[in-house]
């Protein structure tokens, strides 16, 4: 896998690398879980911990159409992971809060992701995870 990883250039190499991840991480969650959750419902999870967005501000940060976006959130509802309730400024706007158990399921799922990023950190070493870390996160001049 390396080698095909050493022929990718940076745009396909983040994505691979990305992809990768995604799908370790949700497997993790869902090795030792009851209740599946996708990759999609982890980031309209993520997007709303802590927060109370309306289902139009979910979709435009989750980068997903408006109806996929719709259906992931009735689904999370579904499951008991977040409720929708009118917004206070504007009663055609819904929001979504995450339950309780939706809170404790996000905080869960954190510490599995911190455990794969250990995983990582004993496979690269703390000074490569760091590095990688501050060029993933400086700015690149191409954000919009």
């Amino acid at each position: 896998m390396c080698s095909q990883l050493e022929e990718l250039d940076v745009l396909d190499l983040l994505s691979k690398r990305h992809m990768n991840l995604r799908k370790k991480v949700e497997s993790m969650w869902n090795a030792a879980n009851k209740i599946k959750i996708s990759n999609s419902e982890w980031y309209v999870i993520s997007h709303t911990y802590k927060q109370q967005p309306t289902i139009a501000t979910v979709t435009k940060q989750v980068d997903i159409t408006r109806q996929a976006t719709h259906k992931l959130i009735k689904g999370l509802e579904q499951k008991g992971i977040l409720e929708i309730h009118n917004a206070l400024h504007n009663k055609k706007d819904k929001c979504v809060t995450l339950t309780i158990y939706g809170e404790s399921m996000y905080e869960e799922y954190t510490k599995i992701k911190n455990e794969l990023e250990s995983d990582i950190c004993h496979h690269i070493g703390e000074e490569q995870l760091q590095l990688l870390k501050s060029i993933i996160s400086s700015d690149w001049g191409i954000e919009d």
